[in-house]
């Protein structure tokens, strides 16, 4: 089962590298004049993703999950309160634009709510709290419509992109929230449906979000945007997305331990704790920040956390596995 789920996330993960790889050779399908309408059929598809996430999204389960509130206030604090933070410290570093629209780009990500399908399958194979997980990965998704812009509201404003309170929580509120409760209203009726299918859904989710990456992407490499970026660059963003990650890492299992929290509420605290979501990146950054032309640096970090987490939380569920429970 193990070796099954990571083929299958390590697949997704090259399928964001092949992506890429096409956005760079044939950018003119993504770019403002294509006659392609990728933006509409990704906005479609955002609410269709969000529609059968609210069909999944289970009441009585979130409901059940309440009474363990210090794992919850845990792992929601450290998802929307410490990783913000930690970026914030380094603001004061900045001494050009291109370090401001990096550091940005690491502040979206920190901003972000926490995965959900991966979160759950990690905390199950490494034999966590698996009902505290899908409660928290489940609700971060829904604290971070809120929060996730209040904190980018507070840079990008002075940015080149036009943000606009009233227009992004409609935006978030049609594309979102809407879907979500619709979905919630027809579980009696599409449940069955939904669970049948789960595995084609889930092919339709990531289609979506690589629809998104690419045009993110292509648009960037159009306006060369990507020339400026070097080698050392890119080899410092990823040793910063691995400083981060193992700081929330550590600093979740310090917590914990503090805590008393057993051994499965320690896993699900740094299991949820340190996950960033791509599917709402890929998402948020479409609403936040439109077409703005150096979105594709915007989700560069974000991209290379998702595949990071997937690869250490990985390795450290399989050896979680191995313990007698």
């Amino acid at each position: 089962m193990l070796n099954r789920i990571r083929l299958k996330l390590d697949k997704f993960v090259l399928a964001i590298i092949i992506i890429i790889a096409i956005a760079y050779m044939f950018p003119q399908w993504g770019a403002e004049e294509s006659p392609i309408p990728i933006d509409t059929i990704s906005t479609i598809g955002i609410g269709l993703i969000f529609f059968f996430y609210g069909v999944k999204l289970s009441p009585s389960k979130l409901k059940a999950g309440l009474s363990n509130w210090k794992l919850h206030v845990l792992i929601q604090a450290t998802t929307f309160l410490v990783f913000p933070i930690v970026i914030l410290l380094f603001r004061p570093l900045i001494q050009n634009e291109e370090q401001e629209l990096f550091w940005l780009a690491f502040f979206f990500l920190a901003a972000l709510p926490s995965t959900v399908s991966s979160s759950v399958v990690m905390v199950s194979i490494a034999k966590g709290n698996i009902p505290a997980a899908i409660f928290n990965a489940s609700i971060s998704g829904i604290i971070g419509i809120l929060i996730t812009p209040l904190w980018l509201g507070l840079f990008v404003q002075s940015s080149q992109t036009d943000f606009d309170f009233t227009e992004i929580y409609l935006k978030l509120i049609l594309q979102i929230i809407v879907p979500v409760v619709i979905g919630m209203g027809l579980q009696r009726f599409l449940a069955q449906f939904v669970q049948k299918h789960n595995s084609k859904l889930t092919l339709f989710d990531k289609s979506i979000i690589l629809l998104i990456i690419y045009k993110s992407f292509a648009e960037s490499f159009s306006k060369n945007l990507f020339s400026s970026v070097s080698i050392l660059d890119l080899l410092t963003l990823f040793i910063g997305v691995l400083g981060l990650f193992g700081l929330i890492f550590l600093f979740t299992a310090f917590i914990a331990n503090r805590l008393n929290f057993s051994t499965e509420d320690r896993i699900t605290a740094q299991f949820c704790g340190t996950k960033k979501s791509l599917v709402h990146g890929t998402v948020f950054s479409k609403i936040l920040f439109g077409n703005m032309a150096s979105l594709g640096l915007i989700l560069l970090p974000l991209m290379l956390f998702h595949a990071s987490q997937i690869l250490i939380i990985s390795v450290v569920a399989s050896r979680y596995q191995k313990r007698k429970v």
